[in-house]
């Protein structure tokens, strides 16, 4: 208005200077339409603004609008009013790509089915186009580039159209089209009036996209966070708030409304031996020096106790790097943590005993080796323990009731032992104890006195007393040891001789010790090729008839001539060879040896005799033994029935019904089964009712003193009493005086064997004994041959 004042004061000057004259009729023309022109310019430019206002408003109330909005729905529905309204169009249309790239319909006005059939899927630009521009067509008729859809666009009554890109952030989202029925021609201020539009729309678009992208996610993440096993955690850094999901709070027996969302509702849990590590382990992360955040905690639970967690998360970080939200997942991995404790236990402990096992055990004497290195006054001692004839109370009461006795023992080895000492098995019936820090080696041996009579005194188990003694080997540290392994074995080594002087009793170890064992050891060398270089040879014992004097029989003894050591008592190598396994193949070279010597008597026209021999324990537990037997029978040639098998009482009560089926099949055969060093054991008349046996042989330990010990004399009475009533024939061993001959006479033994008619000898001589046997009508004193040592100092028998 200010303008126009001044328009009409510069027309109207002249005329006021002229004082008011009047105008020509050609100046009030000339005026007129000067006028006229300022009033059509002004209404020109007043209409322009109300427009503008009104697109603005528009764009304003579309903005406002798609904020508000709930669904895309909404959005088009605002959009396409808008750009109808803004850009006077008489429809409008909106085009999307979908994922897999093709332009689909979202939302339209006043289009029918077929035109959108037609149009989806063209499009001027492929959406991978980085800038596209708008496409305007004033007049459709004349546009080249709608040659296949000009007929279904004339068809739906439109003459001018526009194709406007939505791009957001330089991502082509799809297209909306304004539409004419009449030609149009596009100003500049439309077309950026367009693009403003669709700038408005596609941000308006993505925007609810976007939101509804997340409430989909927020609802998945709710729904995991119910259903998940594991609690979830989400800690905003920058407000320093903890989200913490239902099984969170659950996990640690809370409610909902019992915990908060400040990081000391996590904090404050957790035990004070694992906070500064959980927080050290998170720092780290936070400043980026992890990839993740890993932490095992214990965490306290409502009704007071601990429980392990493992809280895992990851950092969420700005352009800078700098964290400002964490989220992660919490585990109770208690279980898993109790069994890690169970298996750590395990591997440490004896399942049986509870006792510390053989590698916790090296653990420790490892470290007081160490010690002892370090501190020249430090002592300790270990101390290697066996039980003495455990294996006869396992095979003869039971392996249950074996496995309480080791339990008992164990509990009481624990009893008398200081809290700082360790007591192991080591396995079987073997024990070890550490005694740390000891004054001198009568500490040991005072320790070892104290077991040794705790353990004499029987074992109430299930009712039944059981007897057991310990043999204890001892091994000072003050030798110098620089291996915990050398003094463990050296305490074995000295429990081994404990073993050798008679049992139930301790031995200190000395460095003697250890060349012994090493002798022993090349002992085992030498054994293991002994057969093969044909060192072993066969002494042949006599069995002399009471009530003939005649030899009836020959035992087989093995003898090994060493090529260096000359002969070796079977004491000496026997237990090497049943330990090592080699007394199986030694067995059968005995036996075959034996009967094929057995057969060349006979051939040789020398009075029958039975020739019996031993059977060792791994010989007589063997599968195929009765097939072995029967096999050698018919390589050598020899009679079955001139065949004795020896076994020891206690071999045959090992395994009852074994035993019983191995001896039936030998006995099948024809063989003779005489049990050995009968009286030693179990002696029970209900077993040997069982077992298909010939004879019984009166152990020497009771022959030894006859006639003058009486209670020897009742008992080697009884078994030829009770042998006789079985109707079995009985040998009595060791006999070397008159006076135990005549005992044995005087109570009908059957048959003797001894030093008294001679000792064992090799084969040839042997044969002369057979050749100049004669009928004598009592037993003959045979000549001893002048290698052997007299009868005092005769050789162990095998």
């Amino acid at each position: 208005m200010r303008e126009f004042l001044k328009r009409l004061v510069m027309i109207l000057g002249p005329w006021v200077s002229r004082a008011l004259d009047l105008p020509s009729p050609i100046e009030l023309a000339k005026l007129n339409e000067e006028l006229e022109r300022e009033i059509t310019e002004r209404k020109r430019a007043e209409e322009k603004l109300q427009q503008r206002i009104e697109q603005l408003q528009c764009i304003y109330h579309l903005s406002n609008a798609t904020i508000r909005a709930n669904a895309l729905e909404e959005i088009y529905t605002e959009a396409l009013n808008a750009l109808e309204l803004t850009l006077r169009a008489d429809r409008a249309s909106i085009l999307l790509f979908d994922p897999d790239g093709v332009l689909r319909f979202k939302a339209w006005r006043r289009l029918s089915e077929g035109y959108r059939k037609a149009g989806e899927g063209h499009s001027p630009w492929s959406c991978e186009e980085k800038n596209p521009q708008p496409i305007l067509v004033p007049d459709v008729e004349e546009e080249p580039s709608l040659e296949v859809l000009r007929a279904v666009i004339l068809g739906e009554g439109i003459r001018a159209l526009g194709f406007i890109p939505l791009v957001y952030h330089g991502r082509l989202l799809g297209k909306f089209m304004i539409y004419y029925d009449t030609r149009h021609r596009f100003s500049g201020e439309e077309v950026q009036l367009a693009q403003t539009l669709a700038s408005q729309i596609a941000f308006a678009i993505e925007r609810k996209r976007a939101e509804e992208e997340l409430r989909k996610s927020e609802e998945r993440y709710a729904l995991a966070a119910r259903g998940a096993n594991d609690g979830l955690w989400d800690w905003n850094l920058r407000t320093d708030e903890v989200y913490f999901s239902p099984r969170w709070k659950s996990m640690l027996g809370c409610r909902e409304d019992e915990v908060g969302n400040c990081p000391q509702e996590w904090f404050s849990r957790v035990h004070g031996e694992d906070l500064e590590k959980l927080q050290m382990h998170l720092a780290l992360h936070l400043e980026g020096r992890t990839p993740h955040f890993e932490n095992e905690h214990r965490m306290l639970h409502k009704d007071g106790t601990y429980r392990w967690m493992l809280s895992r998360g990851l950092a969420v970080r700005d352009a800078d790097g700098r964290a400002y939200r964490m989220a992660g997942s919490q585990t109770d991995i208690t279980d898993r943590k109790v069994s890690e404790v169970q298996h750590l236990h395990d591997a440490f402990h004896d399942a049986l005993t509870g006792l510390p096992n053989r590698a916790l055990f090296m653990d420790r004497l490892k470290n007081a080796v160490e010690r002892a290195k370090r501190h020249k006054d430090y002592l300790f001692a270990v101390l290697f323990l066996d039980l003495d004839r455990f294996k006869v109370v396992n095979d003869s009461l039971g392996h249950m009731v074996g496995d309480q006795l080791l339990v008992s023992i164990a509990r009481g080895l624990e009893a008398r032992l200081r809290p700082i000492d360790t007591v192991a098995r080591l396995g079987g019936d073997e024990f070890a104890i550490l005694l740390d820090g000891i004054e001198n080696i009568d500490s040991a041996v005072r320790v070892s006195d104290r077991i040794q009579k705790e353990l004499s005194i029987p074992f109430n188990l299930n009712g039944q007393e059981v007897f057991t003694t310990v043999s204890i080997g001892i091994a000072l540290s003050a030798i110098g040891y620089d291996r915990p392994e050398d003094i463990l074995r050296d305490a074995d080594i000295a429990m081994y001789r404990a073993k050798c002087l008679g049992k139930a009793r301790h031995v200190l170890f000395d460095m003697n010790m250890r060349a012994q064992a090493v002798e022993l050891l090349h002992l085992e060398a030498d054994l293991r090729r002994a057969i093969e270089r044909q060192e072993f040879v066969l002494h042949y014992q006599p069995i002399v008839s009471l009530a003939s004097g005649r030899i009836t029989g020959v035992e087989v003894l093995l003898r090994w001539q060493h090529p260096q050591r000359g002969l070796i008592s079977p004491a000496e190598f026997i237990p090497i060879a049943e330990e090592t396994g080699l007394i199986v193949p030694l067995g059968e070279w005995v036996l075959r040896t034996a009967c094929t010597q057995n057969k060349a008597w006979q051939d040789a026209g020398l009075p029958p005799l039975c020739v019996a021999v031993n059977l060792s324990a791994r010989q007589f537990q063997h599968q195929n033994l009765p097939e072995l037997i029967q096999k050698v029978l018919q390589e050598t040639g020899m009679a079955v029935q001139a065949l004795k098998l020896e076994i020891t009482e206690s071999l045959a009560m090992k395994d009852i019904d074994f035993s019983i089926a191995t001896l039936n099949e030998l006995s099948a055969m024809g063989i003779q089964i005489l049990i050995d060093d009968f009286g030693t054991s179990y002696s029970s008349l209900g077993y040997l009712k069982r077992f298909p046996i010939t004879t019984l042989k009166i152990d020497k330990s009771f022959v030894r003193d006859l006639p003058g010990d009486s209670d020897n004399a009742a008992i080697t009475s009884a078994i030829i009493v009770m042998a006789n009533s079985l109707k079995l024939k009985v040998i009595a061993e060791g006999v070397e005086t008159e006076e135990q001959l005549a005992f044995l006479q005087s109570q009908k033994c059957d048959e003797i064997q001894g030093y008294f008619f001679s000792e064992p000898v090799p084969a040839e001589v042997f044969t002369r004994l057979l050749q100049e046997e004669g009928a004598a009508p009592k037993p003959l004193r045979y000549p001893r041959p002048s290698t052997f040592p007299p009868t005092s100092s005769k050789p162990p028998e095998a």
